[in-house]
């Protein structure tokens, strides 16, 4: 207890080592905060103003549909440009979408508004993704991100309550909608007023550790650990050490992971709320159950990402997972809507300690210098996930409300087990060494 160094030092300590990604976390938290907001009036907005059941998944599947193709074009095009005015631009033709909904209304506008919303976030997430992940060291990469998250569901934590008391207060949900336009807004101001560029790394024709392999007949060889060792051993100090192709397991087990996860994630966002409701629950509760999500996530990420750091990611990256299946499994059997809190719990928890075991993993598998194609690549396999889930849940909704949920049960268990195989020995090994500092 001597040793231990006080509150402030160690307050300080944390500030200086992550102020230059601090502006990136505010801005995180502020459009998180407007996301939080509007995610559970969504559904109840569109429906409400000539969007049907089935339709409302079509609607909801334009978001993810713009991203598919241009996530890893803008991808690419942040790791060959600066990256802040795309941060800026993602966020206000985002905000854009979302505030434009209130003018214009309708099943074909609405469609129109979520591509155009879409859009922007697929400029935005692989410049901020690509930009941590290089503005942090190896040893520090599941703590990064698991501040990353943390920042975004502390804004989904306070967004719905935010949301909720406005709407009351205004007298409707359109406030809900100018909140969120705002919010983007804001964060884009801090990012521009805030955040510094940083310069690229080149992209160099390095070494290929020991824990990522690549496939062959990509123009790359699979090199064997003793080969390896020697290049490392031969490699001029200082070089940074990762994959040369983009095709190798580590990044194809994290794409294959993250399908899995977004699938899970479209499927709620077109039904959660109506599930809710068709039980009983009012939109006090569906509010209650995003503020338990994304505090669980906002306590549990940081901790679970200096653990991964330390010990790696494997573990976390299963259980999180079957925590994830277990409760997509278990809401359909509850009784009473108010059963559903504990279980967001356990599924909030599963995301926290999974996804920045995943994110590292996406670190590891990522070429030098293409830290935000990697990003884009990566987004663009969950954005595929969330088409597919928002296509098929308003379908199967319609049918069975319970129905979505059992076919995310099935995702989740396939791409456990598939993502598990494809990452093999290197995924179980990857970050067992200690972190330093």
């Amino acid at each position: 207890m001597a040793n231990r160094r006080p509150r402030s030092t160690r307050v300080a300590a944390w500030l200086d080592r992550w102020s230059a990604l601090l502006p990136l976390f505010g801005a995180e938290f502020v459009l998180y905060v407007g996301f939080g907001a509007l995610l559970p009036v969504m559904p109840i907005y569109f429906t409400e103003n000539g969007v049907d059941l089935a339709l409302l998944g079509v609607v909801v599947a334009a978001w993810p549909a713009a991203r598919l193709f241009t996530e890893p074009v803008f991808g690419v095009l942040a790791d060959r440009t600066r990256r802040v005015p795309l941060l800026v631009t993602g966020l206000l033709v985002s905000g854009a979408g979302v505030g434009l909904s209130l003018v214009f209304v309708g099943a074909v506008p609405f469609l129109i508004l979520r591509a155009v919303a879409g859009l922007g976030t697929a400029i935005y997430d692989p410049a901020a993704r690509g930009y941590l992940a290089d503005a942090t060291p190896p040893e520090r990469r599941g703590e990064a991100f698991g501040l990353y998250g943390a920042s975004q569901m502390g804004g989904l934590l306070f967004g719905p309550a935010i949301g909720g008391f406005g709407a009351a207060l205004f007298g409707g949900v359109e406030f809900v909608f100018v909140f969120s336009a705002v919010a983007s807004l804001v964060a884009a101001i801090t990012i521009a007023l805030r955040m510094a560029e940083r310069p690229h790394h080149a992209r160099v024709s390095g070494v290929p550790v020991t824990s990522v392999t690549e496939f062959p007949g990509r123009g790359q060889r699979v090199e064997s650990d003793a080969a390896t060792d020697r290049d490392l051993r031969a490699e001029p100090a200082g070089q940074p050490r990762g994959p040369l192709s983009l095709f190798n397991r580590m990044l194809i087990a994290a794409l294959i992971l993250n399908f899995g996860g977004f699938f899970s994630g479209g499927v709620y966002e077109v039904i959660w709320t109506l599930f809710l409701t068709s039980r009983g629950g009012g939109l006090d509760l569906v509010g209650l159950t995003f503020g338990i999500f994304g505090g669980v996530v906002l306590l549990a990420s940081p901790v679970a990402g200096r653990v991964v750091d330390k010990r790696g990611g494997y573990l976390f990256i299963v259980v999180g997972m079957l925590a994830i299946g277990a409760a997509s499994f278990i809401y359909p059997l509850l009784a009473t809507p108010i059963l559903a809190v504990p279980v967001v719990g356990m599924e909030a928890l599963g995301i926290a300690v999974s996804s920045p075991a995943i994110f590292a993993v996406v670190a590891a598998g990522s070429p030098h210098g293409r830290s935000s194609t990697a990003q884009g690549i990566y987004g663009a396999a969950g954005t595929l996930g969330s088409i597919l889930a928002s296509l098929l849940a308003g379908f199967l909704a319609a049918i069975d409300i319970r129905y979505p949920f059992f076919v995310v049960v099935g995702v989740i268990a396939v791409v456990l087990v598939v993502g598990l195989v494809v990452g093999g020995r290197q995924l179980r090994t990857l970050g067992h060494a200690p972190a330093r500092g």
